[in-house]
Order: C-alpha cells, then sequence, then structure tokens
C-alpha cells in the first residue's frame, strides 16, 4: 500500500533529506529553486526534474537571470513507497538526480553512478 503523507509533511521531509545531502554537493548550488508539486502537467511518469541551463552550458550567467528549478513530483513519490523509508530514499534519489542534472550530468552518466 503507498504512503499517505499531507503536502506539508512531505515538504518537511524534502526539506529534511536536502539538509542530509554533501556539504560539497551542494556548495555549487546557486540561483536555485526547489519546488514541489502533485504531479507533472504533462502525462510523464516522472518523481523530479530540472529546468535550466546547467552549468556546462551556461554562458554568461548572473545578475537578473531567473532561477533555474528542482521540481519534485509527491504523488508519484507517494505511490512508489511502501514505507517511510523507502520515501526518504526516493527522495534523496531524486534530490541527488536533479542535482546531477544542474552540474551537466546526462542520465546515462546518472545511471553509472547510480544516481537514477
Amino acid at each position: 500500500m503507498p504512503v499517505q503523507l499531507p503536502a506539508d509533511e512531505f515538504e518537511r521531509l524534502v526539506e529534511a533529506e536536502l539538509d542530509a545531502l554533501p556539504a560539497d554537493m551542494l556548495e555549487g548550488l546557486e540561483n536555485i529553486a526547489f519546488v514541489i508539486e502533485d504531479e507533472p502537467d504533462d502525462d510523464e511518469d516522472l518523481f523530479g526534474r530540472y529546468e535550466g541551463v546547467d552549468l556546462t552550458q551556461r554562458g554568461q550567467y548572473g545578475f537578473g537571470e531567473l532561477p533555474d528549478r528542482i521540481v519534485l513530483f509527491r504523488l508519484p513519490h507517494l505511490d512508489a513507497a511502501e514505507s517511510l523509508q523507502e520515501l526518504r530514499d526516493e527522495v534523496r534519489t531524486t534530490l541527488v538526480h536533479e542535482i546531477g542534472h544542474f552540474y551537466g550530468l546526462d542520465d546515462d552518466r546518472l545511471h553509472e553512478l547510480g544516481w537514477a
């Protein structure tokens, strides 16, 4: 049976998992917003999405730029987890995966690293 967790509790869980990530993974993040939505607007089967220009593709980047976004989709996470620990693990994997995209890692490389 999937985990049931209200939106505010899911947000706290995401914040806790983000805070628990290694500092060296987070120190390069700049001008990025972490957002939680219930599910993707399209019919894709996604846990998360990176929206922005990754570090390897940026030219002149700075003042006045809108923040990139890492979006986590709550309902797919809840549907995939049968325990709170499974949910935490999947949220952590999704965060690492999407942060990897921010740093310019493609899905193949993320799979090689075990982050996908």
